[in-house]
């Protein structure tokens, strides 16, 4: 009879102990878990905190009795994985009273997961600084949150947004702190913006460009020294900086690590040990893409990583072929999602904008517009030259997954801007259009690789006006009078084949409307009368987002 055993549960853990069952009813699996829950949502956390799950137990996904009963697996709770002898086969482990024992095992799952990182900063140790990692850190948060107390959330990444929306909801005073320009790295500056207003409007104090310096307790108050010398006060503060792999206890192992400490392992997802596999938020795969060493700690590739550990362990022979970085979270009334790669990320692979790859970034609505409740959305595509997919962000109150999830699909079968032009997607008026957003950002990103489009980009216009270029707003007066662009000539659409005479041909133009669609009409039209035209990418919606709300133009 094989001995499995299995360090750490969640989603890795408990996922490959579970397939490993299935594969092999004969076997003794046991799973060994330093907490006292060995499958929970860790996900949800978040929305315990503010009783949006209302009940505790819903979040224990497996109970170690429920293991036992329906799995026939060994669940060792409150117990520790100190040391792996991979000579021996053999883990040292230390029970909650502190008595030590070897467990031999013929193969090994390591699911240790990941600790939050707790930088050296001065008071960084108070009592008053918690973080959201565990079940007990949630009940922890959510007695606070019943309180209405005043809450620092330091860190923008998804636990640290998700914190803040749900300690804001729950009914405290909520500050969030990001020590860089932005906050949630997946997405790049000409997305995120529509999140950080999002939680500005939700009543959330966001503070960018700033981080802590130190923490001091005070006699009823946690007070937060910033790297700017403001101070912040608050009732507690909640770390959430990110995570460092948990694998301290694979010293002397000879257990392969990089210099981060992450577990390195194969496309079988087997390390440098013989027998021992490793799963989850402490590991380094690969990138789906480059091939080049990636970690990604989410629940999705943690569950199929162990999937593909079990299946090994069973003799099946699968293959893990690396991460290409899909997620989605919810920001108040928002969703926003990612897949592949983001701008910054293409940088340091040495990808250069305009010359490796190009992006668009259009404004569609979740469905035809004459069925009620369509919601427009923010949907930006990066792709190389030769049209093949790169990456993609959306942001929108409505059908984000469904896009995201369709572009992340043919991105991963190594599909091209052509690919998404012609798929066939589901269609009827409460749920799309005749031409998905998809389908729309597939045939704009063509239009501009066949030459029929260019664009100026936001972050690009300065400088294209300083260097001569002039702006044409082809959309009705009335539209301006609410919203425009200071210095703009201003000839509607409907207007311009009359009135095309009136713009000086040695200008460049830069057309702008409310999205892009009128733009781009208009620009067809002058390039063919001879004129050098470009399109605001994103129009308005996009200048918005980027440099705050646009301000009339000026009377004569």
């Amino acid at each position: 009879m094989k001995r499995y055993v299995i360090i750490g549960g969640v989603a890795g853990g408990a996922t490959a102990a579970a397939r490993l069952r299935r594969l092999d009813e004969d076997a003794e699996i046991t799973i060994i878990e330093r907490g006292a829950y060995p499958s929970f949502a860790g996900c949800g956390l978040p929305y315990y905190v503010s009783s949006v799950i209302g009940e505790r137990d819903r979040l224990l996904v497996m109970t170690p009795e429920k293991f036992r009963k329906n799995y026939a697996i060994d669940v060792w709770t409150e117990t520790e994985a100190i040391a792996v002898d991979t000579a021996a086969k053999t883990v040292r482990l230390r029970e909650k009273d502190g008595e030590e024992s070897s467990l031999p095992y013929d193969a090994l799952v390591l699911s240790p997961g990941g600790r939050p990182l707790r930088p050296r900063i001065p008071g960084i140790e108070s009592s008053r600084i918690h973080e959201l990692r565990t079940v007990p850190d949630a009940d922890t948060l959510r007695s606070l949150a019943q309180q209405g107390r005043r809450a620092v959330i330091i860190g923008g990444g998804f636990i640290g947004v998700e914190t803040a929306e749900n300690l804001k909801q729950a009914g405290c005073a909520v500050t969030l702190l990001e020590a860089a320009d932005h906050i949630l790295a997946p997405f790049d500056p000409d997305m995120v913006p529509y999140l950080e207003r999002e939680l500005v409007q939700s009543g959330i104090d966001l503070l960018l460009g700033d981080g802590a310096a130190s923490f001091s307790d005070e006699t009823d108050a946690l007070t937060i020294t910033l790297q700017s010398g403001r101070t912040l006060t608050a009732d507690f503060a909640v770390l959430a900086i990110g995570i460092v792999p948990d694998t301290a206890f694979l010293e002397g192992s000879g257990i392969a690590r990089n210099e981060r400490g992450y577990i390195q392992v194969d496309a079988h997802m087997q390390t440098s040990a013989a027998s021992v596999y490793a799963v989850g938020d402490a590991v380094e795969t690969r990138d789906y893409a480059t091939g080049a060493p990636a970690t990604l700690a989410l629940a999705g590739p943690a569950n199929r990583q162990a999937r593909v550990a079990a299946d090994n362990i069973a003799g099946l022979g699968t293959t893990y072929d690396g991460i290409s970085y899909t997620s989605i979270l919810k920001v108040c009334s928002l969703t926003a999602a990612a897949t592949g790669k983001n701008e910054r990320q293409l940088a340091r692979e040495g990808l250069d904008y305009g010359k490796d790859y190009a992006c668009v970034l259009l404004h569609p609505f979740s469905h035809v517009n004459y069925y009620p409740g369509a919601q427009q959305m923010a949907l930006k595509l990066l792709f190389r030259k030769d049209g093949r997919l790169l990456g993609a962000q959306a942001i929108g109150r409505d059908g984000i997954k469904a896009r995201i999830d369709a572009i992340a699909t043919a991105l991963r079968l190594g599909g091209t801007t052509a690919d998404l032009s012609s798929l066939e997607l589901a269609y009827a008026p409460p749920f799309g259009a005749p031409k998905d957003p998809v389908n729309l950002a597939g045939c704009i990103a063509e239009n501009l690789r066949a030459g029929l489009v260019s664009f100026t980009r936001v972050r690009d216009l300065d400088a294209a006006r300083a260097s001569g270029a002039r702006l044409l707003d082809v959309r009705e007066p009335a539209e301006l009078a609410a919203d425009a662009i200071e210095g703009v000539t201003n000839i509607p659409l409907g207007s311009l084949r009359e009135r095309y005479g009136e713009l000086d041909k040695a200008t460049p133009w830069i057309v702008v409307c409310r999205v892009g669609q009128r733009a781009y009409n208009a620009a067809r039209f002058l390039r063919s009368r001879g004129y050098h035209v470009s399109v605001l990418m994103g129009g308005m919606l996009s200048y918005r987002a980027e440099r705050g709300k646009a301000t009339p133009p000026a009377r004569a």
